[in-house]
Parts: structure tokens; sequence; C-alpha cells
């Protein structure tokens, strides 16, 4: 009688694999949607688990350092004040249940991003990290919490979660990537494709020395309206009461609502 021949043949060819497990196929250019998908479903879990129906977003330049040079310095410990003052302030620190508003979300990485992560954590509330995968590898600055500490593959899908939950931004003096954290959401602003939020430069002198803002709008490029999406700011009491004039509305203890 002739033995049935084996199954293992079958069994390693990679079109057995479960899709789920198959890496190569996930990895596939066929399922770059599907990876997007995945990027922002992950993240949008973990952030209702944690109530966080609203954030104030603090970008800024990597390369700054608290013993850096003196405006380096300033701009971290401005920071690090901002992120502890509109943590207890803003609604970001609540009980298991309820809604949190206005949690501090950074880039996740070190510098200006690191100084506010830091400062909410010293006032014991959370805050959020979006880290991105680079080709000298970001690492996540150890004052996000753990929990709302993300990686992002794809710039696009981490600068949509910078942006839909974001109830305010506050911008300190940067590079590329700051430049494009600022230009993206003025331009939802602009084209009024995002809810009107107040925007702040912490550092009007060093600001208006980078940015030609009114040459803008003397060339026509803009119109003159358009500097009225943003505000200036010195300091983090500065820049809070810059929000409030805006129209951020903090949620204090009382306003807290229970997680739907």
């Amino acid at each position: 009688m002739t033995e049935p021949p084996s199954n293992g043949t079958q069994k390693a060819s990679p079109s057995y694999r479960l899709p789920a497990l198959d890496t190569d196929f996930l990895l596939s250019d066929a399922m770059r949607g599907v990876r997007f998908q995945l990027e922002f479903a992950k993240a949008d879990q973990a952030l209702r688990a944690w109530g966080v129906r609203s954030t104030i977003v603090v970008f800024g330049s990597a390369r700054v350092r608290e013993d850096g040079p003196p405006d380096h310095a300033r701009w971290y410990a401005e920071a690090r004040k901002f992120g502890a003052l509109a943590s207890q302030r803003g609604g970001s620190m609540r009980d298991i249940g309820q809604v949190r508003d206005n949690v501090i979300a950074t880039g996740g990485g070190p510098g200006i991003m690191a100084a506010a992560n830091r400062g909410a954590s010293e006032v014991g509330a959370p805050s959020i990290g979006f880290n991105i995968t680079l080709p000298r590898e970001q690492e996540p600055n150890p004052w996000s919490t753990p929990d709302l500490t993300f990686r992002f593959h794809y710039f696009a899908m981490r600068k949509m979660h910078l942006a839909m939950r974001a109830n305010a931004l506050v911008i300190f003096p940067g590079g590329f990537g700051t430049f494009d954290e600022l230009f993206e959401i003025l331009t939802l602003r602009q084209t009024e494709k995002s809810p009107p939020i107040p925007v702040v430069l912490v550092d009007e002198a060093h600001w208006r020395a980078i940015v030609g803002f009114d040459a803008l709008v003397e060339a026509g490029l803009i119109a003159a309206s358009d500097l009225d999406l943003f505000r200036f700011a010195e300091t983090a009491e500065g820049a809070w009461q810059a929000l409030l004039d805006g129209g951020l509305r903090p949620h204090p203890p009382s306003d807290y609502a229970p997680v739907p």
C-alpha cells in the first residue's frame, strides 16, 4: 500500500502562514494601508483607555539641553515649567474612570520635548510621547508615561495623532521638525480644516528673527489676518495666559466628566 506524501512541504510554504503572523506579508507594499491603520488604532486604543479626550501639544528642538547655552537652558526651563502648570490647571490630573483634557503631548524625544514631559511627570500628571523611527534612532525620553509612549514608522500618522486631539499648540524654538509641526497646524487653521485652536510661539524675538512673518504679508503670500492665527509669549506663565486668551478652556477637577 502506497504511503501518502508528507505535508511538510506545504506547511513550510509562506502561503500557509496565518496572515496575522506572517511578517513578510505584513511588511509588504500591498499591506501599507493596513500598517497605516494599525499605527492609528494602537495609539488610539491606548489613549482612549487612559481617558485622553484632548491634548496640548508642545514642540521644540531635540537639541536643546538643560545645561546648554543660556538661551537653550532658558527654553528648557520654561518648557518644563509649562508642562507642570498646564497639567495642574488644564484637566489632565484625574481619577481612574474620568476624562482627561489638555494632556501634555510631545514628539517623545529629548530637548524641549523631554522638558515638557518632565514637567508633567514632576507634578504627577500623565503625558504623551509620539516617537518616530529614524535612521539615527530616536530614543524615548524617560519622562513620558510608559503606557502613553508610542513609536511610529509613518510621519503622516504621527502628525495625525499630534493634531487630532490638540486643544492648543505651544512651539518653542527648533529646527526642521519643529517648523514642520508648526506650519502643519497653521495650514490646517488657515484652511479651516481644523477647529480654531490657540497657537503660541515662545520667544518672540527669536521667531521674528528666524521667520519673516510680516514679509510674507508684504509680499502678498498670506493675508494680514493670518498673523492672528498665533500669538507670542516669553515664559511658561505667559504661554498659559496666551492660550486662555486664545480660547483654551481649562478643565478643573469639578468639571471632570466620566469616560464615555
